[in-house]
Parts: structure tokens; C-alpha cells; sequence
């Protein structure tokens, strides 16, 4: 079996600004930059956030049972998961999009308050990932935590591919173009409330989904994953090849905190 490589840096805020009214472009300075040239657009990274008050990264290590160690508690970063929107090797700068949940979250309030110069700690992969097969339609499915990757496989998918995209955001306001030479029907579903209610899951249960080959690509909250990908294996009989689906967050609970339950989840599924 072989190692993924794996890429850690620490990058400057070089910009940022705001895509829509919750939505946080983050472009991120570093000279090492092209270590992540071959990675995928849309793939998943790990952020080291550090501690309030602290302009320094301490990353935490990995020991041989792939779990995390991390540094003495006043300097230890919270780590998080997001994708990596873009990169620019001329300016050295990798692209991260922040959901601005208005709440005390370390990742959201970091991308509200830093400022030029502010660091970041990145950990993410060197090598290219597959992030859908081909497939002649697609369901694409998410909150605004999955903008980042859906819209890199809208990009990637051909003319002749058919499919759906179902997106949820705070509001009217939220809505972005999204670039895809695919014919899919977008439907964007509002919700202020993500955290309390979605109508991700009834949506989907009224897709007509026809005969055909077929890929699924969920990501959102842990409760609409889980009855998102519930329904499509086990009531639509969908196989593990034909679904990617994984929760980004829990309802009320941190990331740090709720992955082992979105990973058990996961797994009961494949």
C-alpha cells in the first residue's frame, strides 16, 4: 500500500474578500507554495488555526497509529478540515474559501479577523486524487461548506455529462455562479438555520434519478449525510462506487470532536 505525500507549510494571509454575504475568499502567500502544484483542485486539507492572540503555527504530529499529537495546550492550533479552492504558482498563493457561520468557530473567526500577514498552517496531500469517476449523470450535493468541491467537479465534468446539484446556503444572497460545461439543473435551498433543520435529504428523494451509470458526491452536515446516503444505498440500492458521501461537521459538536462518529458512520456504509 502505498504513502500519500503529504505537504505542510506555513502560509501569510496575503488578501481576502468577501465572494457573497457569508462567504470568505482567502488567498494565502507562500514561497513553498508549489509543493501542492500536482494537487487536485477541490481536494481536502488541514488547517492549523493558532490560538487567539498567537501569530506563530506549532503543528501537531502524527505518531505510528495515525493519531494526532499536538503541542503544549497554550500554542497548540485547532485543526480543521477544508478544500483547496485554487492555487497561483506565479503569485505563490494558494486559494481557501471560508463559510462565515457568524459564530466562535476558530477556522470562520480566523478568516473574519486576520489581516495581511496573518499565518496559517496547511497540511494536505502533493499528489493528484480522484475526486469522481466517470459516470454518464451526476448528483451533486451540499452545504455551503461544499462549494469548494462541487464546483471542482463541475468544472472537470464533460458536455455530454447530465446531473443535478443541489446546494444549500443562508440565503438568496448566498448563491454563486458555479462553471460547468455538464448539463445540470441547479436548485439552491435556503436555510439560516443549517445547524437546526435542512431539506438537503427530501430533496433528493424527489430527484428522478434514471436508468443510467450514475455518481453521487454528498458532503454537508452529519444527520443530512447520513439519511442522504441511507436512502441511496439502501432504498435505491446505490453501490460504495457509486456514492462519495461524508460529513464535513455535526450539528452542535466541533470538528475535532464529532470525527470519530462521522468516520464510524461512514464506514457502516461501505
Amino acid at each position: 500500500m502505498s504513502r500519500i505525500s503529504t505537504g505542510r507549510i506555513i502560509a501569510e494571509m496575503a488578501r481576502k474578500e468577501y465572494i457573497t454575504d457569508h462567504y470568505i475568499r482567502v488567498y494565502l502567500y507562500s514561497p513553498e507554495a508549489y509543493l501542492f502544484k500536482n494537487t487536485t483542485i477541490g481536494d481536502n486539507n488541514k488547517i492549523a488555526v493558532p490560538p487567539a492572540g498567537l501569530d506563530e503555527v506549532h503543528f501537531p504530529t502524527l505518531d505510528e497509529n495515525r493519531q494526532w499529537v499536538y503541542p503544549p495546550k497554550e500554542v497548540a492550533p485547532s485543526i480543521r478540515t477544508y478544500t483547496h479552492k485554487g492555487i497561483d504558482l506565479e503569485k505563490n498563493e494558494l486559494i481557501i474559501d471560508f463559510v462565515d457561520h457568524g459564530d466562535g468557530g476558530p477556522a470562520s473567526k480566523w478568516a473574519r479577523e486576520a489581516i495581511a500577514g496573518s499565518k496559517l498552517g496547511i497540511m494536505m496531500r502533493t499528489e493528484e486524487k480522484e475526486l469522481c469517476p466517470a459516470a454518464e449523470w451526476y448528483l451533486l450535493v451540499g452545504d455551503a461548506t461544499a462549494i469548494p468541491v462541487l464546483s471542482a467537479i463541475l468544472e472537470t465534468l464533460p458536455e455530454t455529462a447530465k446531473g443535478v446539484c443541489i446546494i444549500e446556503v443562508h440565503g438568496k444572497k448566498d448563491e454563486q455562479p458555479l462553471k460547468t460545461k455538464a448539463d445540470i439543473e441547479f436548485k439552491w435551498l435556503h436555510n439560516a438555520q443549517p445547524h437546526i433543520k435542512s431539506e438537503m435529504a427530501d430533496t433528493v428523494k424527489n430527484i428522478a434519478i434514471p436508468e443510467t451509470t450514475k455518481f453521487g458526491y454528498v458532503a454537508a452536515e452529519f444527520s443530512s449525510v447520513k439519511e442522504i446516503r441511507t436512502y441511496l444505498r439502501k432504498e435505491k440500492n446505490w453501490t460504495s462506487k457509486e456514492l462519495n458521501a461524508y460529513s464535513y461537521w455535526k450539528a452542535g459538536v466541533a470538528e475535532n470532536e464529532s470525527e470519530k462518529d462521522r468516520h464510524k458512520e461512514k464506514d457502516s456504509m461501505e
